[in-house]
Formats: C-alpha cells, structure tokens, sequence
C-alpha cells in the first residue's frame, strides 16, 4: 500500500493532460486542484527518492506532441529514456546494492546511446532535435 500515495500524486498530475488531449471531461471544473497545497504532494511523495524524476519524466512525455505519430513518439521516447537516466543516477547514488548500482550505471550508458540514435534521426529527417 506504499505506493498508493504515490499513484494518487500522479493520476492528479495526469488527469487534467489526459482530459485535454482525449477530449473527454470537458466542461469540468479543475479549479478544486487549484487549492492543492504542494506541501501535501511532498508529504505523498515521501519515501520515494525516483518521485521527482518520475513526475518530471510524464510530465516532459506528455508535454512532446510536435509533428507526425513517427516525430512525435521519438520524441516522447528521448523524454523516456532522459526520465530512466534520472532514476537511475538515483540508484547509482542511493542503492545500497553493488549490482542494482552496476546495472543502475549500466542503464545510463545505454539510455545515452539510445537518446544519440533518437537525437540522429530527428536531424536526418530536418526536425529540430531536443
């Protein structure tokens, strides 16, 4: 049930994102969220130490809606793996595991390699890269 807390922050996070570009709920009335104190979504993020890079990473996901459906998931997946990189220089710092830190450090490397390849594709097809 720890993780409760933690799922409720980011459907809170996703629900108004989800509703505009799905079209539904339209007509509601998000001015409740407005009163959220950030103090309470400290509160459900603590014992979490990937919260911040795991709300920054949907956040950045979402927000990358530019061109085509081929631009537009590359672009999502640059966020992806920028948003794996984040939680796994949390691990490389806070896992008291040797092997989570080497598959942790493992993971960035890869993560690197991949965003270079994504970053290469949208130059080749004259996007601007991000």
């Amino acid at each position: 049930m720890r993780f409760a807390p933690t799922f409720a922050a980011l459907a809170l996070l996703a629900t108004p994102a989800l509703a505009q570009q799905s079209g539904g709920m339209q007509g509601m009335n998000h001015g409740q969220m407005a009163g959220m104190n950030h103090d309470d979504m400290a509160g459900m993020m603590a014992g979490n130490p990937y919260g911040q890079a795991e709300m920054d990473m949907h956040q950045k996901m979402m927000a990358a809606k530019q061109g085509d459906a081929a631009e537009m998931w590359t672009r999502k997946m640059i966020e992806h793996h920028r948003g794996a990189i984040a939680m796994s220089r949390v691990a490389v710092r806070d896992a008291r595991d040797a092997e989570t830190k080497r598959m942790a450090q493992m993971t960035i490397t890869k993560q690197e390699k991949d965003i270079a390849e994504l970053q290469a594709w949208l130059s080749k097809h004259g996007k601007r890269p991000q």
